[in-house]
């Protein structure tokens, strides 16, 4: 249960921090295609963080500035290919694209940029450090009862989402 809690509550984190961004840039809030407050790229994102950090820390044992910066490359790169994965399958599924970053240097296709796989590995330290250490003692209170609401009404959006925009 721990990491669907982590899921949701990132995900929910991400829909608030994406649509204040967006507010601030382009004068809307917005974030994501459910419907729901949930962007749920930002939760597999912090789940990913989550269990390769981890794993790399357990398994490196390396000075802790060493394994940091081998956790920012090998995090950086695969919440890219997640980024990827999310925008290729939104313009599959949905036939639209929620983000283009073609007009960056060092992009691979419009989803993944240098600029922006850079700024996922400082975030990814920033909240393997700072974020996470704050969160996750509430993270472990969440009672088992809300975790089933929530993931039912994620289920239920997904569904009435799918259904109205295809």
């Amino acid at each position: 249960m721990y990491l669907i809690n982590c899921f949701f509550i990132y995900s929910i984190l991400g829909f608030i921090f994406e649509g204040l961004v967006t507010l601030i840039t382009k004068g809307n809030f917005s974030s994501g295609i459910l419907y729901g407050p949930w962007t749920p790229v930002y939760g597999v994102g912090a789940i990913i963080i989550l269990i390769v950090s981890k794993k790399l820390f357990k398994n490196l044992h390396m000075h802790r500035l060493l394994e940091t910066i081998i956790v920012f490359f090998v995090v950086s790169i695969l919440l890219s290919f997640a980024e990827w994965v999310g925008g290729v399958l939104i313009e599959l599924i949905f036939d639209t694209s929620l983000w283009d970053y073609s007009k960056q240097d060092f992009n691979l296709s419009k989803y993944v940029s240098l600029e922006m796989t850079l700024v996922w590995g400082f975030m990814s330290i920033l909240f393997i450090y700072i974020i996470h250490p704050i969160l996750d003692k509430v993270i472990e209170k969440i009672p088992k009862w809300l975790t089933i609401l929530l993931i039912i009404s994620f289920i239920i959006d997904v569904i009435i989402t799918l259904i109205s925009k295809i």
